[in-house]
């Protein structure tokens, strides 16, 4: 009844969608005006929900209280400045909702203190800080610069700063101090039930500590410490265990680079009286057991333990005993991969998100699904052509908010009842009346293949007009471990690029999607192929099938192919411009990668750092072998470089150095460089200023060719 419910809902919303995209246009602000939901958070008692709303670049958090779940803003920021919203917390009973302002929480690299970025070039300098609000009817309240707040039962704040632990009055009223010392870098701070005792890891460099501080009074407690790398603390329902993940301590002989090995990890459950740990599961040594990135752990209702896995080949939810009697019971079976998931308040179910389900291409998805934490009996909670995300489930247990879209609706928090038919839709009203739903087109899945005998799959985007052969475009996602959807996407950053495939289609071109090897949603052996990027690019073979698939489609002008992309996309981009100008005649690079060499030896220490180098000169001399630098003397078609100089996950160095070889080889090529921007670009202003140029540029090296 959900399922019907949401889309009869999603159906009345576009029922005015009767102008086919052949026959009107549309500008780039007009398709970039939607509102973008994130940070979807749920009390543990109540039913009360929170997000933040980006309109524009505008920021805001937004809660919702039940039985009326009516929207209401929190917060009343007016302008594009860049500054993020995120890591919205509630207090266990739902009487405060805490916020970080600023900061940059997609980026790879650590912050330095609190700096955070200052993408409007402000004066003033720009710091991270912590906001609370009193509910139901309060106003925010800046509490302190610092990061990663925690709230216990007894409305007692906990946040980091400078890597160390700090605390400060929820009202605002008093100055923030430092709760205690501790020699390591403090994270993933997490209260124990009833907020008397405060967990966190010690991070110690090439091992860590789960650390346990009760009061000033009482020395720190570390539980089972050892040379290994221990985290992600997780308390039980009585407060007197923590579960946490162990991964072996940096160190030993140096492992192959060019080839892939296991990496292992384990789950360990440690008394809180005595400290000592002991292990509940271990994974296996293979390539599926090795830790995935990130493992969900969560501590369910009857002494479960539930975490995520690659065990049969997909990433699946696992249940184990606590007191490690039994093996573990895989709970989500099937050729899908699970991705957001919420444990219930109760801890008696979960909810998540996956790419299955009963309608064709349902794989190129996302859809709802519950699954008790014992029993292998997953239950679809929403099916049809629309996708959902982001599960969170109300305090009571009643109710679950997510955010939902389909190929012509842009992303809108919803929330339904779980047992009942009601679906109410709480941020559709803030769609502009501008906003083009009706000239969008439904992209088409595809599959191709490659030329090693690898099946591709991608989202094919054009108009009816079929009258003129038209140019392709190539789109590659970054990452690389992303995919994308038959909808809008469930990030900012592709919610953005699936607007511009769509503005592309809609100004004459065919766009190809290519969800190229190393990304998710197919599979281990697809998002772990073997000789990847610095180790052999060989995901590049998909960007070359989806290049040959858009020349053998009808309507497609085979010599006018090009390619655009940011980040991995952006690596692909420049691989593609410079192995086949005969294939590729231009390209858009945002933020690529251009020598793999350089980032090598940051990761694996330079040459002579230490007397064991393992396959270092051979894996640094294929890094360089899969870069493109390395074959910029066949690069011929032009190409437009974009990146902002604060990139904090490609370093500003490979744009720069890159732009030194086109000049000096004659290559035409223009530049877009946004200064104080980061990775993520964090402005609208700096989205629509690249999108715009991204959009001219292609028009006038591929359109204006006709």
């Amino acid at each position: 009844m959900i399922r019907r419910s949401i889309a009869l809902l999603l159906c009345a919303m576009l029922a005015t969608a009767s102008v086919s995209a052949a026959e009107s246009s549309f500008t780039l602000p007009e398709i970039m005006s939607y509102p973008f939901p994130g940070e979807l958070a749920a009390a543990d008692d109540g039913p009360a929900f929170a997000w933040v709303l980006n309109e524009r670049g505008v920021r805001n958090v937004w809660i919702a209280t039940g039985p009326e779940f009516r929207a209401r803003q929190v917060t009343h920021y007016t302008t594009d400045d860049g500054q993020q919203l995120t890591q919205l917390t509630f207090a266990p009973d739902g009487r405060w909702l805490v916020y970080v302002r600023g900061g940059d929480h997609h980026s790879n690299w650590p912050a330095e203190g609190n700096l955070a970025p200052n993408p409007t070039s402000s004066p003033d300098e720009p710091k991270v800080t912590i906001w609370a609000v009193a509910l139901p009817d309060g106003q925010p309240v800046k509490i302190a610069e610092g990061d990663g707040p925690a709230v216990s039962a007894t409305h007692r704040l906990a946040f980091i700063r400078d890597g160390q632990v700090w605390t400060a009055p929820l009202e605002g009223a008093g100055e923030a101090e430092r709760l205690f010392f501790d020699r390591g870098q403090a994270s993933s701070l997490r209260w124990s039930p009833d907020g008397t005792r405060l967990a966190f890891v010690s991070g110690r460099g090439d091992h860590s500590f789960i650390a346990i501080y009760t009061s000033a009074a009482e020395p720190l407690r570390y539980l089972a410490p050892s040379t290994e790398r221990d985290f992600s603390p997780r308390w039980s329902r009585d407060g007197k265990r923590i579960a946490f993940l162990r991964r072996p301590g940096r160190g030993g002989p140096p492992e192959p680079i060019l080839e892939q090995t296991p990496q292992p990890w384990s789950i360990h459950v440690a008394d809180v009286a005595s400290g000592d740990a002991r292990t509940v599961w271990q994974s296996p040594h293979t390539l599926r057991g090795s830790f995935p990135g990130d493992a969900q752990l969560a501590w369910g209702a009857g002494d479960r333990l539930i975490f995520r896995a690659d065990l049969d080949g997909w990433p699946h939810l696992w249940s184990v005993a606590a007191a490690g009697e039994d093996e573990p019971l895989l709970l989500t079976p099937g050729q899908f991969m699970v991705e957001d998931v919420d444990l219930s308040p109760d801890g008696r179910f979960l909810m998540y998100s996956a790419n299955t389900g009963e309608t064709r291409d349902d794989g190129e998805r996302r859809h709802l699904f519950r699954v008790p934490v014992d029993r292998a009996q997953p239950s679809a909670f929403t099916s049809g052509e629309s996708l959902q995300w982001a599960p969170v489930v109300g305090g009571e247990g009643e109710h679950v908010a997510f955010i939902g879209a389909t190929a012509e609706q842009p992303p809108f928090v919803y929330v339904a009842e779980l047992e009942g038919d009601e679906t109410r839709a709480l941020t559709a009203d803030r769609l502009p009346d501008a906003f083009p739903a009706a000239e969008l087109v439904v992209p088409r899945a595809v599959t191709f293949e490659a030329q090693d005998g690898v099946t591709v799959h991608g989202q094919l985007f054009r108009t009816d007009d079929d009258t003129r052969k038209k140019p392709g475009i190539v789109f590659l996602h970054g990452g690389p471990p992303r995919q994308n959807l038959l909808g809008w996407h469930y990030s900012d950053y592709y919610a953005n690029s699936y607007a511009m495939n769509q503005y592309l289609a809609n100004q004459g071109f065919v766009v190809l999607s290519v969800n190229y090897r190393l990304g998710i949603g197919y599979g281990h052996e697809f998002n772990n192929p073997p000789h990847w990027g610095p180790t052999g690019a060989s995901e590049y073979a998909d960007v070359v099938a989806g290049g040959r698939f858009l020349q053998r489609l009808e309507g497609v002008d085979p010599e006018r192919i090009g390619l655009w992309g940011g980040s991995y996309g952006g690596y692909l981009t420049a691989l593609g411009l410079a192995r086949d100008p005969e294939l590729f005649k231009a390209g858009v690079d945002l933020h690529g990668v251009h020598d793999w060499s350089v980032l090598l030896a940051g990761w694996f220490g330079e040459p002579g750092s230490r007397y064991e180098t393992g396959d270092f000169d051979k894996a640094i001399e294929v890094a360089w072998q899969s870069s493109p630098d390395a074959d910029v003397d066949n690069w011929r078609g032009p190409v437009l470089l974009i990146q902002g100089d604060d990139d904090r996950n490609v370093r500003f160095y490979q744009t720069v150095d890159l732009a030194q070889r086109l000049r000096k080889r004659g290559v035409p090529f223009e530049v877009l460089v946004l200064p104080n921007e980061i990775h993520d670009f964090l402005r609208y202003a700096s989205w629509l200023q690249a999108n715009t140029a991204t959009a001219e540029f292609l028009a006038r090296h591929l359109l204006a060719r006709e």
